[in-house]
């Protein structure tokens, strides 16, 4: 079948990842900067009604996650839903999401390049960002150079941080909310509905505007499928994964931001353009010594994670698309460990070239950006899409996991990412930016498929005779 030819191309990866390393990935994948200073910007969209933001955001992420673990466990491959994309819909499908994926990546690690040596400037103010921005990033592109298994152990550990820091803050939340054990007041709930304009200050209006930063909050949840091309026991490890994923995300963001607008006022902890995370405003409200201090370590420790990981996707991307004939294939070696080395050091070459736009070229950067959050949306409606035609394909055959409510769930997703790419478009503040460039980059690099779709097919072929 054409389906296995495609995805055997990309063998040869050790499968080193365990099903622990596997589930601590996915979490730190969607805990990032997007929560400890993106979610201020949310607030300030939508006041407390932020809660039913992430509830509608983590709805779309769990219908698309379940999706994707559902195909990743029937084609355990590095390419993912890229490589599922060209099974399933096309070969154009297969390889506009692949290099929309790629840039989004590069582009992502770039950014936390350059907001890890503007964090670092809180503690040593006398060293240039860009100096901290190299370092940082040389040291994580060696560490995904060395092995998987590397890159796994550290991004565990860079994720428990986030854990126990969110951990420490739902407690030190409870505490203060509710007066247990603290020997002052309970603060109650009033800021919930008690303040001008209630829960839903600025109505449904608002509450979708923070849709729009909350599922960018959620973005990298994917980094789990990707991770099935080198997973021990892909059809054990990604469904475990999957569960605990869903039920802890559930917990640190609902209740995190639910403490959150309990314990400060709404217009306190959030606003369109944060200058100090909403975390460290309620850990300086408690009292905690050296709150700002803690939250910068947490918040280096968030970016870190983030570049580690989009490295890793990054790479993994590349290989796939070198492997399936749709980049140079010298690209998809491999090491004597497994480690797809060129395409690590290609990824990290890209990724130095965005920190160096994003910090010598800000404007430059934006239109950067605007490719990354137009794409990001694109890259989940192709997931959706392609697992209806998927479950068509595999009408009648067992599958090792089953997305419940089919195909309700994944129309539902693609309605809702088609509403928030129209209310990107139509916003003029700041999201529009996805529109001006995103849809010429689709165009562009369709024009660059349909250019050579000839010379690719013909490498397909070559690549899957040799496979």
């Amino acid at each position: 079948m054409e389906e296995t030819s495609i995805a055997s191309r990309e063998q040869g990866l050790h499968k080193a990842l365990t099903q622990r390393q596997i589930t601590m990935i996915g979490i730190g994948g969607a805990i990032g900067t997007g929560l400890f200073m993106g979610s201020g910007i949310a607030i300030g969209y939508a006041g407390p009604a932020v809660l039913i933001s992430y509830a509608i955001a983590a709805l779309i992420a769990v219908i698309m996650v379940f999706s994707l673990a559902e195909m990743a466990v029937a084609h355990p491959t590095a390419g993912s839903f890229g490589t599922y994309a060209e099974m399933y819909l096309s070969r154009w499908a297969g390889f506009v999401v692949r290099y929309t994926y790629w840039i989004i990546e590069v582009v992502a690690v770039g950014g936390e390049a350059i907001a890890v040596g503007v964090y670092m400037g809180f503690w040593f103010p006398g060293i240039p960002v860009w100096l901290w921005s190299i370092a940082f990033g040389i040291a994580l592109v060696y560490v995904n150079c060395r092995s998987v298994t590397n890159f796994g152990s550290f991004e565990y550990w860079f994720a428990l941080i986030k854990v126990v820091a969110i951990l420490g803050f739902i407690v030190v939340g409870l505490a203060k909310v509710f007066g247990l054990g603290t020997g002052t007041p309970a603060i109650g709930l009033h800021n919930l509905t008690g303040l001008p304009g209630g829960f839903m200050p600025h109505g449904f209006g608002g509450v979708w505007m923070g849709v729009l930063m909350a599922i960018f909050s959620f973005y990298g949840v994917e980094i789990v499928a990707v991770t099935s091309g080198e997973a021990k026991d892909p059809s054990r490890a990604i469904p475990h994964a999957l569960r605990s994923m869903v039920v802890r995300l559930t917990l640190f963001y609902i209740l995190a931001l639910g403490l959150m607008v309990a314990y400060l006022p709404w217009t306190e902890a959030g606003a369109k353009v944060v200058q100090q995370s909403p975390f460290v405003k309620l850990f300086a409200h408690a009292g905690i010594a050296h709150a700002a201090g803690l939250m910068n370590f947490v918040v280096i420790t968030a970016a870190l994670s983030s570049m580690n990981t989009n490295i890793y996707l990054s790479s993994r991307t590349l290989f796939s698309l070198a492997r399936g004939g749709y980049a140079p294939r010298w690209i998809g070696s491999l090491t004597a460990n497994g480690t797809p080395l060129v395409a690590t050091l290609i990824s990290g070459a890209g990724v130095l070239a965005a920190a160096a736009v994003s910090f010598f070229s800000p404007l430059a950067y934006n239109y950067l950006f605007g490719i990354a959050l137009f794409g990001g949306i694109f890259v989940w409606i192709v997931i959706l899409a392609t697992h209806l035609r998927f479950r068509r394909a595999w009408r009648g055959r067992t599958l090792p996991v089953r997305m419940p409510l089919f195909p309700i769930a994944q129309i539902t997703g693609i309605a809702l990412l088609g509403a928030i790419l129209v209310t990107m478009g139509l916003d003029t503040e700041f999201w529009n930016i996805s529109w001006i460039v995103g849809v010429p980059w689709l165009v562009a690099i369709s024009v660059v498929y349909f250019f050579y779709r000839k010379r690719l097919a013909q490498s397909v072929v070559a690549n899957a005779a040799n496979a």
